[in-house]
Order: C-alpha cells, then sequence, then structure tokens
C-alpha cells in the first residue's frame, strides 16, 4: 500500500487527512528542524515504519508529533493512523510521555554500533537514513581504530617523575 507514492509497512487502521489531525497541546516533546527534516527523508526513502497514534477519547495526537510535522514538511495529504482507546485521560498523559521517556533510558553498545555502521557504510544506502550525520559518523567510525602508525619508542633523556604505575585492576607494579 502506498500513500503519495510512500509505501506503507505499518499496520494502521486508516489513512487520515493531515489537516484533520489534533496535535496535543500539551505535548512536552520538542521537535527541532534538524529532526523533523531527517524523519521526512526517512520517511520518504523508508516509507511509514510505525503510524501516527491518535486517541478515540479526546481526539489529540499521542504519538507521532514529529511524523506529522515531516508528512506536513513533505506535502503529504493522507498519513496512516492507529486509533486507540484510553479509559481516563492520564491513562494518555502517560503514553504520550512514555512514548519518548522510554527510548531516552536506553543504552548504545558503542562497539556494536560502530560495527553495524561500519557494515551499512559501503555506499548502497544514504548513511543520514541511520539517524546519524557525517560528522557524528566520523566521530563513531575513528573512536574506536587503532592508528595504522607505529607508536614512538621511549626516550631515555626525558626526565622521569614517576618511578612506577600499579595496575588499578591486579595491582602489579610496572617501572616507568
Amino acid at each position: 500500500m502506498t500513500t503519495e507514492n510512500i509505501f506503507i509497512h505499518c499496520a494502521y487502521d486508516e489513512l487520515v487527512d493531515i489537516t484533520i489531525l489534533v496535535p496535543n497541546p500539551r505535548n512536552p516533546n520538542q521537535h527541532p528542524q534538524k529532526q523533523i527534516e531527517l524523519l521526512a527523508k526517512m520517511i520518504k526513502n523508508q516509507g511509514w515504519r510505525a503510524p501516527i497514534t491518535v486517541s478515540n477519547r479526546s481526539g489529540f495526537v499521542v504519538r507521532g508529533h514529529g511524523r506529522l510535522l515531516a508528512a506536513q514538511l513533505l506535502g503529504v495529504g493522507r498519513v496512516p493512523v492507529d486509533r486507540q482507546d484510553y479509559a481516563t485521560e492520564a491513562e494518555e498523559w502517560a503514553d504520550l510521555i512514555a512514548d519518548n521517556r522510554i527510548a531516552e533510558l536506553s543504552a548504545i553498545d558503542p562497539t556494536m554500533l560502530t560495527e553495524l555502521l561500519e557494515e551499512l557504510n559501503v555506499g548502497a544506502i544514504d548513511m543520514d537514513l541511520t539517524g546519524f550525520d557525517e560528522s557524528e559518523l566520523d566521530k563513531l567510525m575513528t573512536r574506536f581504530s587503532i592508528p595504522d602508525k607505529e607508536f614512538p619508542e621511549y626516550d631515555e633523556s626525558v626526565e622521569k617523575s614517576v618511578k612506577k604505575v600499579v595496575c588499578p585492576h591486579c595491582g602489579e607494579e610496572f617501572p616507568v
């Protein structure tokens, strides 16, 4: 299924005209222009991977405010929407807050991330679609690499200020 030549890969209840969607006016999550532009690029290139969630109780967008802004930037007329029932206003608010907070609580394994990025970085995909810009990718890719050059030999003419080093793990002493 597609909408305006953008594939829809996610489950959804209906395609909705974006002009009738109402962002929650109390959404604490702010979306900078750079994020919206990146989301728009991802949606355009990879299609819809997640719908916009709308509450049947309030009619407000609960999840997907950034995707809605990205759709507006793309000039898309209709978007996939998942309608959800919330028993109370508190339940709806908790879902809105948790949707963003849960992702913030994750921890990235930098070694695994670097390995995955290196595998992707073969020219087959626009690396912006990973969510990292070129300077961030450069930092990640060089952060854990060992330089190809040899380390200089210890120069005996340098005055020693430290006589020994103690390993913090095993306690073994090494002369300097």
